[in-house]
């Protein structure tokens, strides 16, 4: 790993270390274009003591080849000031800014562009569910001068290199893919003849601007995705035409995004299959993108030989420090990305800022100190607890947590416990090793009551308790052997087979149900409503609802509400229909939540101030509960 923090030479350039920050999109900007103060912190707080190389979000080289409304822009007038805003802050702290030149193609948005896509010929994303059209040459000339235009710009706003998109199912990589290029003129008869015009388009444009290619080593779709066949000249390719390296990510945004957003329940293999065969493709220095957080994973990749820098997307987001505090040996004080996509995808996909559920800070002002210090009570050490514990020690107030319970975490200890989701341990790990270092106190096996109130006397109080299982009214719940999902994941009780009912089919029912499957009891998954899972995000649902799909033992019934308990059977309701469900031999409540009891009248009278906050207040998710200690601390 030492060699990874030493300068190393790429091209004419010079790099502080061998890491790279990938272009993720933020959403942060404006719909006319304009950079904003968010952006700027959010891009200098990466650059500091950074990656190498700061490779901006992605920008469309045209109006039509946009993927989203808050997209940073390139093709617009006044882009050229507006980008300067961007690279001014990534030079102030030593580091390269590469701006990412692509075209959406079949994958670009229309509320974004307000055009339908265009794509080398006919084709449904179905990421989008959106038909684009056939481009027709007038079509393709403007995008080639699209992307001169945009080198130009590039050269002018101060970056010191460029990146081409020519992967991941964009426009370069729909031309090359002959399952989606049927085209019978010169473009479809020679499929890299696009990508050939517009290299030399952005060469011709910024002639003296070092450039980097990327590419999904495997989009990872054997029916759309592209063959190592058509993917392998356009290597070659790059290699002729000067590139000074190759940035490898995996997947397809229309065709397989799980990939594309490397979710953490996806296999390392096939990432490493992939590397592999670019490598004995290339001479070109590679970039690795995808999952990139963990010091092992990425020492063994070095050590094999298959890359030569790294791409830290995600976990920069999660932790800016990271590469600092990877030098240093520091690894337990990493906050450790667990690739949830929660914070960072799903909020970008519904138009709000790029977040990060463990770091409330990022793309946000530094935390200043307090001038008014107080004394701290915090009850609860969830992540609500925790993360307002932690940020309010940070700010100089003296912070006291207490947790009931014989250890931290909270709703947060059972969710790493699900199937695909054990990276989000490290995470949780952190938040607890950061809170010991920094509050005052930190009691475990204590419930604050009206005794520890009196003999601290806190100025402030926050109560950050939880929530409880709502516990649904069933006639004859009471004769069954039930828990709720939080005994179930605490193992606070042993479930009995072979039959067990799950009431409450959405995130948390459906991990359940997955587990239990798993270890091969035969699970029936109820959910009033539809549909089933319906506020997880997009790509984590898709994976789960895909493997319990595989699950033959495991039933999920929507529309379905459950009546009464006998020894007969289980009444149920599907669809206005009444039906007798075979008995179960244990019932696992999921659900849902409400927030625990407050606190009672006498400690309020004891306390000067009382903040509620989490799911102590409203019942949400880790996100929400990590940004509300956050947003405590900033008030006081």
């Amino acid at each position: 790993m030492r060699a990874m923090f030493k300068p190393m030479d790429l091209g004419t350039l010079t790099l502080a270390n061998r890491f790279v920050f990938p272009p993720i999109k933020t959403a942060c900007g404006t719909p006319e274009g304009k950079v904003t103060d968010r952006q700027i912190t959010f891009y200098g707080q990466i650059a500091h003591n950074g990656p190498a190389i700061v490779i901006l979000e992605p920008v469309a080289v045209t109006t039509d080849g946009r993927e989203h409304p808050k997209q940073l822009c390139v093709h617009l007038d006044n882009s050229v000031a507006e980008l300067e805003k961007i690279t001014r802050v990534i030079h102030r702290e030593d580091r390269l800014a590469c701006l990412h030149l692509n075209h959406g193609g079949a994958a670009a948005n229309p509320k974004a562009s307000g055009t339908l896509p265009l794509a080398p010929s006919a084709v449904t994303c179905p990421t989008t569910g959106q038909s684009a059209e056939a481009l027709i040459e007038a079509q393709i000339e403007t995008i080639i001068d699209g992307y001169n235009r945009a080198a130009r710009r590039a050269e002018a706003a101060g970056f010191d290199l460029i990146e081409i998109q020519a992967g991941h199912g964009y426009l370069v990589s729909q031309f090359l893919n002959a399952k989606i290029n049927r085209r019978t003129d010169s473009y479809g008869t020679n499929r890299l003849s696009f990508a050939e015009r517009v290299f030399a388009a952005v060469k011709e444009g910024a002639p003296r601007m070092p450039l980097i290619l990327r590419i999904s080593g495997s989009e990872m779709s054997p029916e759309f995705g592209i063959s190592p066949d058509d993917l392998a000249p356009v290597l070659k390719l790059a290699e002729s035409s000067g590139f000074i390296a190759v940035h490898v990510g995996m997947g397809a945004s229309c065709f397989s995004p799980p990939w594309y957003f490397q979710h953490s329940s996806l296999p390392e293999k096939p990432q490493n299959d992939a590397l592999a065969w670019v490598r004995s493709q290339t001479d070109l220095p590679i970039i690795a993108a995808g999952r990139m957080g963990r010091p092992d994973r990425v020492k063994a990749l070095r050590e094999s030989g298959q890359v030569d820098l790294i791409a830290l997307g995600r976990p920069l987001i999660a932790d800016p420090q990271m590469i600092e505090k990877w030098a240093r040996g520091n690894f337990q004080d990493v906050a450790a990305c667990g690739y949830c996509l929660q914070g960072c995808l799903h909020r970008v996909r519904n138009g709000e800022p790029i977040g990060c559920n463990l770091n409330p800070e990022i793309g946000n002002p530094p935390l200043g100190q307090t001038d008014k210090p107080l004394n701290v009570l915090v009850a609860g050490g969830g992540p609500a607890g925790i993360s307002a514990a932690f940020y309010l020690a940070r700010r100089g107030h003296t912070v006291t947590l207490a947790e009931k319970e014989d250890h931290l975490g909270g709703q947060f200890n059972l969710a790493w416990q699900a199937p695909g989701k054990k990276t989000m341990q490290d995470g949780l790990d952190n938040l607890k090793y950061k809170v010991r270092i920094h509050a005052e106190n930190v009691l475990t096996g204590q419930a604050v009551d009206p005794g520890m109130v009196k003999k601290l006397s806190p100025d402030l109080l926050v109560w950050a308790t939880g929530a409880v299982q709502n516990i649904p009214a069933i006639d004859g719940l009471e004769n069954q052997d039930w828990m709720t999902s939080l005994e179930y994941f605490a193992g606070r009780k042993t479930v009995n087979g072979p039959r067990v009912l799950v009431i409450g089919a959405g995130r948390t029912g459906l991990e359940i149900a997955e587990k239990l499957g798993m270890a091969g009891f035969e699970v029936v998954a109820t959910k009033r409503t539809d549909p089933i899972g319906s506020m997880m995000e997009m790509i984590t649902r898709k994976l789960m609802l895909m493997r319990l799909e595989k699950l033959p033992n495991v039933n999920l019934m929507p529309h379905t509400t459950v009546k009464h308990f006998s020894a007969e059977g289980v009444d149920v309701v599907q669809d206005d229909k009444a039906m007798v469900l075979k008995p179960f031999q244990t019932i696992i409540l999921a659900s849902g939540m409400h927030p625990a009891s407050g606190p009672d009248d006498e400690i309020r009278r004891a306390v000067p101030t009382v903040e509620t906050i989490g799911d102590a207040a409203e019942v949400m998710d880790i996100y929400a509960a990590v940004h509300a200690g956050y947003a405590t601390a900033l008030k006081y």
